[in-house]
């Protein structure tokens, strides 16, 4: 707990977790038939899996009547269902991939909504003897250097773009039989780690909600560069003919409306006790400055 306290303080975060149910993940392209109360949202599985959608679903639909239809995916694959027109408002952890998919003319609008952190998980044995470092890359080159089973997301979710990062910084191209790329979401991936007493990189909130599962251990926490800030992005209306603009923006502006904020605050504080988000709609836990809107450049679908 006083690991945890730490980390909220010098970097403003705290953990997700929750119970998931009732959300089926998507799969890039397979878009659901809409309806002029339909909005598609494009989102990570951490938001799925960590019972967080569960929370503000419900809670959005009867405020505003529109039915929100989550597509869990990776960041990378909600920014591409975005760009083809088939989402209409996203829900992404990926600040180098959105920054790049607002400046290429695909979103309207990107606003901070909320952060958690990362965390790397492993086995208690600690093969690579990291437990306790609160530096990732440091953390990462001694697992190379052991050859310690490791698996990836090998999905291009945010998740697996700051886990490239940090090998690049770590200067490690990862390979050989101690290296798994698992292409599938975050609680699969800790599966997989668990059953091979393996390695992983993981957001806070869906190791928390799997912890009774799994076998593993947070070994590195509270480095900086683990920050994990969420922005909700409402879709160019040009990239496709079916993108649902006014649902879009009544979803953005549910997010980060002072009641939900709320919302998000206290959200697994009855299963942990103690709030287990940070919401920042005031842009308080913003690690980059959001992205303006460039000139657009999306063709329709």
């Amino acid at each position: 707990m006083c690991r945890i306290l730490t980390v909220v303080t010098s970097l403003m975060l705290l953990a997700t977790a929750g119970v998931s149910a009732g959300f089926v993940q998507g799969t890039p392209g397979s878009e659901a038939p809409r309806g002029a109360r339909d909005v598609i949202l494009a989102t990570t599985t951490s938001t799925q899996d960590s019972g967080l959608l569960d929370v503000l679903v419900p809670r959005f639909e009867a405020e505003t009547g529109y039915r929100l239809k989550p597509i869990a995916v990776g960041s990378g694959a909600a920014l591409e269902l975005g760009r083809r027109g088939e989402a209409d408002v996203l829900l992404a952890h990926s600040p180098e991939a959105e920054a790049a998919f607002m400046a290429e003319g695909f979103g309207r609008d990107r606003t901070v909504v909320m952060a958690n952190d990362f965390i790397v998980a492993g086995p208690v044995i600690d093969p690579a003897g990291i437990a306790g470092a609160t530096d990732a890359v440091t953390a990462f080159q001694a697992i190379a250097a052991a050859e310690a089973p490791f698996v990836s997301r090998g999905d291009d979710s945010g998740t697996h773009a700051l886990e490239k990062r940090l090998w690049q910084q770590a200067a490690i191209t990862p390979s050989g039989g101690w290296y798994t790329e698992a292409g599938v979401g975050m609680g699969e991936t800790l599966n997989i780690a668990n059953e091979r007493a393996a390695y992983t990189l993981a957001d806070r909130g869906t190791f928390l909600a799997l912890q009774d599962r799994l076998d593993l251990t947070v070994v590195v926490e509270g480095a900086p560069e683990l920050i994990n800030i969420y922005h909700v992005i409402t879709v160019n209306p040009e990239n496709g003919p079916a993108v649902n603009t006014a649902g879009a923006d009544a979803f953005a502006t549910f997010l980060v409306e002072p009641a939900t904020q709320r919302l998000i605050a206290e959200f697994g504080v009855d299963r942990f006790g103690e709030p287990l988000f940070v919401p920042c709609a005031d842009a308080s836990c913003e690690a980059t400055p959001a992205v303006a809107p460039a000139t657009p450049v999306a063709t329709p679908a």
